[in-house]
Parts: structure tokens; sequence; C-alpha cells
């Protein structure tokens, strides 16, 4: 059976495409079960160090595959195919101790927002256009909520997700959607430059610095202090730390740093 999710690893980047253009790369049960396993060989895979997640054709994804979810009247609601794995592939994805970086090839729709939501960083052509379509189909945007709102801006989160009005690319910036809109001829070297960026961090400090960004704003200030500065001790008197400030000192890049090929 052919593969709706493809893997690609070079340069410390495992990149995860989306192909199914027929159906705009919709969260399928088949696309989903790809996904999640495709998720799981990238964070196990040593040799990557960042993920990108991607697409084929005009549309990065359209959200569920509505005609998988219709079901007989006497169904329960745990039958309903569009719980499938998706849960999991944006756990995967919100909590992998690796940065993940979606490269929206085009417009997304509701599911599609959800791991839009769940990356790390997200870089859109201005050409693209979103919407929470759930509430038009009587349903509610329930598991992506989770990523999304955490995300949005409250008033824009009220907005967009009770209207289902379409928005562009620029206003997902405005609202903390995308990291960044660009020119579609740019959208390759934005997004290898925030890769090429992330390679050249230390894997540990990126996986606890991805928890920090999250948690130490909850944090009482005092205790956030406190807890911070023995991170910090631990961290300079680490391994990977101690690499860091000889590689600096030798003016030579760090042990972690992928070897770039040979043009």
């Amino acid at each position: 059976m052919t593969r709706l999710v493809h893997r690609e690893l070079a340069g410390g980047v495992a990149t995860i495409t989306l192909d199914s253009p027929p159906n705009r790369n919709a969260l399928s049960v088949r696309l989903l079960g790809d996904l999640e396993e495709r998720l799981t060989w990238a964070l196990a895979e040593p040799e990557a160090r960042v993920i990108v997640l991607t697409g084929t054709g005009p549309v990065f994804c359209s959200g569920a595959d509505l005609k998988e979810q219709r079901i007989e009247p006497s169904s329960a609601a745990a039958d309903a195919p569009v719980t499938a794995s998706f849960p999991e592939v944006l756990a995967l994805i919100w909590e992998s101790p690796k940065p993940v970086v979606c490269r929206l090839n085009g417009t997304a729709r509701a599911g599609g927002l959800g791991l839009v939501a769940a990356c790390d960083f997200a870089v859109a052509p201005l050409t693209a256009s979103f919407a929470f379509t759930e509430v038009r189909l009587g349903v509610v945007p329930a598991m992506i909520s989770v990523p999304v709102l955490r995300r949005l801006q409250p008033r824009a989160a009220a907005e967009y997700l009770m209207t289902g009005e379409v928005f562009d690319a620029a206003r997902a910036v405005e609202m903390g959607l995308l990291s960044k809109a660009v020119p579609a001829q740019e959208l390759d070297a934005a997004v290898a430059h925030y890769a090429d960026m992330l390679v050249r961090g230390g894997p540990e400090a990126l996986a606890i610095t991805k928890r920090l960004v999250r948690e130490v704003p909850a944090m009482p200030f005092e205790e956030g202090l406190r807890r911070m500065a023995a991170l910090s001790a631990q961290r300079f008197t680490s391994q990977e730390g101690q690499e860091g400030i000889a590689a600096f000192m030798a003016k030579r890049p760090p042990s972690w740093v992928p070897d770039k090929p040979e043009a």
C-alpha cells in the first residue's frame, strides 16, 4: 500500500511530508497512522536533530477526512474515526525534545491548524489562507484547541474559532499562529534558515529550552529565579555545556553540529 507520508533525512534535518493531494492531505486514518510512524522514527533517529513537517500540493492540510466521519446513527461517539491517532500525533509534535518546524506548502483548515500550532515554528507563503471551519459543520475544534489556544491571543481565538472566518497569513503571524509569512519563492530559504540555526544548538540544551519557554512564565518570580539558577549551574557544568564552551574558545563548531554536505 502506498504511503501517505514520506520521510527524508539530510544534514541533521528529518523532513516529514504529507502526500495525499487528491483529498488535500486530509487527516484520514491512514495518513494519521503513517504520520505517527514517521514522527516516531524521527524522534528515535540519532542523526535527526530538527524535524520539518510539510506537505505536497497547494494545500498543507484540509483537516479531518469528512468522508470517513459519516457513521451509523446507532454508533457510539468513541467510534468516530476523527479520533484515530490524532491525539498521539499532536502530543508527539508538542512534546518532541527536537525542534519541529512546520513548512506550510499552502492553505490549512481546521485540524490542519492543530498540526501548525503544535509545531515550535511555522512558516507559510503569504498567499496561504486559514480557517477554523468546525462550527460551520456543527462540530467543534476540540482536540486542536489544546495546542491552538496556547498559541493564539484570546480575542483572536474567540473571533476565528467561533466565526469560522477565513484569514490570511499576515493575520496568522499577527495573532501568533505562524512564526513568519514570506513570498512563496522565499519559503524554502526561510525554513532552511530556521533549520540551520537550530542544528547549531546543543540537543539537550534545545530540549530544555523548549520546556522553559512554556513553563517559566507560570512560575512565581522568586521560585523561578531559584530553579533557573540551579539549572544554569547544572548546564554550565554538563558535558554538553563544557563541549560548547571548549568549541567557542577554540573557534571550532561543537561536536553536535552536523557536517555540511560537500557541494
